[in-house]
């Protein structure tokens, strides 16, 4: 299973990025999907989260101008950020609950992180 992110860079103070993740491999369903980062010295933190029923949870930094969305519960997440700031700099990772089969437990997986950076 891989989970591949894409769309982040450099933005300005205010701007606005999306960053994408997609799946692929063989199993059997995602279930939770979420957003992570983390800049060096520090542990990675969660962003956002989202279930295949569209449940989602949102880290208090980010509320208000981060939204994530996860269309007709595809095994594929969006992250949608607006009003970015400076603290929001940061190697972004996409996170998944993979589902290899429909009896077997969820095991973890990463992509390899997509950098944001907001300055100007």
């Amino acid at each position: 299973v891989q989970l591949m992110e894409s769309g982040g860079g450099l933005a300005q103070p205010g701007g606005s990025l999306r960053l994408s993740c997609t799946s692929q491999g063989l199993f059997f369903t995602i279930l939770e999907m979420g957003w992570y980062r983390q800049v060096p010295g520090k542990q990675r933190e969660l962003v956002a989260r989202i279930t295949k029923e569209d449940h989602t949870i949102t880290s208090d930094s980010v509320k208000g101008r981060f939204t994530i969305s996860r269309p007709g519960g595809k095994n594929m997440v969006f992250l949608q950020m607006d009003d970015l700031k400076p603290e929001d700099s940061a190697v972004y990772y996409c996170n998944g609950q993979v589902q290899t089969t429909e009896l077997s437990d969820t095991v973890n997986h990463w992509g390899q992180g997509t950098e944001v950076t907001v300055s100007s």
